[in-house]
């Protein structure tokens, strides 16, 4: 149950259904839409509005253990409603859990639902939970997804708290940033809530439901872009202050005071961040509502990453160190232990004279005479051969002939280079599907005999001239934060393969696409059995890419293959 409530792609939020982007005319959460139908709740948002359906057909009768394409076994169901379930399932084929969405082939919206997956599958961007199919079989209609059992939803992270400033800046700049890249592809969410972001252990976001969950609730908007901008500064708003910017309370959070309005989160609780508050109230200027310090409101995703981008950056909080405690004297110190207790002497006891002190006696002054001779000796020895030493050396630079090098404070020698330290890697997807990303560890961990291969392909050493290979595979790396970089080695599978190195900007966060990396480390080369570079000047990134084009061929003509066995950054 614990993969459940973190790695489902749900549609319906157990802990409240109202949407913040659209109007719905009944509720959606589990086991409670009747009760919130007949008490008539209409709850707020903007732009959205729902599809009316007259007759909905019955939600599939389907249990655990039931295949779908001979191949995706069910195995928990997560949401029944509405003429939908989803459902928990294992992909048999390729052994990995999968999430999918299940309704029956006349359902009103299913048409709408197989073209928004399609849509979103297209998209591939990594920065969202990735469909992975979309089917109309047997009287069924079936959507396949990623299923993130790593992953925490944003519902779970408030529960335990508002978030830090750095917390908050990377949630806003993460997500804006992605839903701006949708919209650009003309794709909408439409029902962004905190059950709709994910953090992964690697702390980068991830959304999920992209225009499905939209379209299996039939939910639409006049103006998406405000709709998702909205969203995103609710969410921004939850995390700085642990509440819901309207009267209702909603996923877990309560809602604000009764007829105060909107009030600025700074102002909600103490020691929030000015920049971060002043962002939210410009992402939720709606419907009355204005942005403080007249600073106009924004209006689309891409107006809010922007305005994030333009804002100085926020740096963690520096760990703090506890003092040790203070030393404790023991009472073996403060005791007489290991010390001679004086014992009381007895009268009839005969006193014995002390021992003379130590080297008083002839032998013992005679011994202090020949070591202060020796000693008197040495120093002296020892002064001749410097004196001696120090005419030489100023007889030699007086001649002529002989040629004198001085060092130089700037003939220095550099300071070596060391590996740095590699936080994670993940497959290059600009396409949007992977090739073996169960074997992405293997190229960081150390081990030269383990290798990320990829298959073989066939009559073209591109990557078979597929289409969805056009800009080739490969793998990126993850330094956990910005660093100088100054040089990379690649152990590759084997020679033959032409690849290039390029790095993302400073300020990249979960760079997907080819030109997120404009920065080249080494240039489009045929490589052979290891790829390297150095540079002259430190380029500063935290995102390097090490892409392969071509393969070598793999025991015949027309048979190729490659593959990277050990990436190691310098820095």
């Amino acid at each position: 149950m614990a993969e459940r409530s973190t790695a489902a792609v749900d549609v319906a939020d157990n802990s409240g259904d109202e949407p913040l982007t659209a109007k719905a005319d009944e509720a959606t959460t589990d086991g409670t839409a009747e009760a919130k139908d007949t008490a008539g709740e209409d709850p707020k948002g903007a732009d959205g509005e729902r599809e009316p359906s007259d007759a909905v057909p019955a939600t599939p009768d389907l249990h655990s253990g039931h295949k779908l394409a001979g191949r995706y076994r069910l195995e928990e169901c997560v949401t029944r409603l509405d003429g939908f379930s989803s459902w928990r399932a294992v992909d048999e084929k390729l052994r990995r859990a999968v999430g999918v969405h299940l309704l029956p082939a006349d359902h009103p919206r299913a048409r709408s639902v197989l073209a928004a997956a399609r849509s979103s599958a297209l998209l591939g961007d990594p920065r969202f939970v990735q469909v992975l199919d979309a089917v109309e079989e047997d009287d069924l209609v079936y959507v396949v997804h990623e299923w993130l059992p790593d992953a925490t939803e944003l519902t779970a992270l408030l529960a335990a708290g508002p978030m830090d400033a750095h917390d908050a800046y990377q949630l806003v700049s993460q997500v804006s940033q992605a839903m701006a890249a949708a919209h650009r592809e003309g794709l909408a969410h439409l029902r962004l809530t905190p059950g709709a972001v994910l953090r992964s252990s690697t702390g980068q976001y991830r959304i999920r439901g992209l225009a499905v969950n939209a379209a299996l609730r039939g939910i639409t908007a006049e103006r998406p872009l405000r709709a998702d901008t909205e969203a995103i500064g609710a969410l921004l708003y939850a995390a700085l202050t642990q509440r819901w910017p309207y009267e209702d309370d909603a996923y877990g959070l309560s809602g604000l005071p009764k007829g105060m309005g909107l009030i600025a989160p700074d102002q909600v609780r103490a020691g929030i961040h000015r920049g971060l508050s002043e962002l939210a109230m410009r992402a939720l200027a709606n419907d009355g509502a204005t942005a403080s310090r007249q600073e106009p409101p924004c209006t689309t995703p891409d107006e809010l990453a922007k305005a994030v981008a333009a804002m100085p950056r926020i740096l963690p909080p520096e760990p703090t160190f506890t003092a040790p405690p203070e030393y404790q004297r023991t009472t073996y110190q403060q005791g007489t232990y290991g010390r001679p207790s004086a014992r009381p002497v007895s009268a009839n006891q005969p006193v014995m004279a002390p021992p003379p002190p130590p080297l008083q006696s002839r032998t013992g002054k005679a011994l202090k005479w020949a070591v202060s001779a020796l000693l008197i000796a040495a120093l002296g020895l020892g002064s001749w051969q410097l004196a001696e030493t120090l005419l030489d050396s100023r007889n030699d630079s007086s001649d002529p002939g002989t040629t004198q090098t001085t060092k130089n404070e700037g003939d220095e020698k550099p300071r070596p280079a060391k590996p740095l330290r590699i936080a994670g890697a993940t497959e290059f997807m600009p396409s949007g599907s992977g090739i073996q990303q169960e074997d992405v560890p293997k190229t960081i961990d150390g081990l030269p005999g383990t290798s990320w291969i990829t298959p073989q392909y066939r009559g073209y050493a591109n990557f078979g001239n597929l289409t969805n290979r056009k800009q080739g595979s490969g793998i990126v790396v993850d330094l956990g934060s910005v660093q100088d970089v100054t040089g990379i080695e690649v152990a590759m599978y084997r020679s033959g393969q032409g690849a290039e190195v390029r790095a993302a900007a400073p300020e990249a966060s979960a760079p997907s696409a080819l030109t997120d990396f404009p920065q080249r480390l080494v240039e489009q080369t045929t490589a052979g059995g290891t790829l390297s570079g150095k540079l002259t000047e430190p380029l500063r990134t935290r995102y390097i890419l090490v892409r392969i084009t071509e393969l070598p061929t793999d025991g015949s003509p027309d048979r190729f293959r490659g593959g990277i066995s050990e990436i190691s950054v310098m820095g």
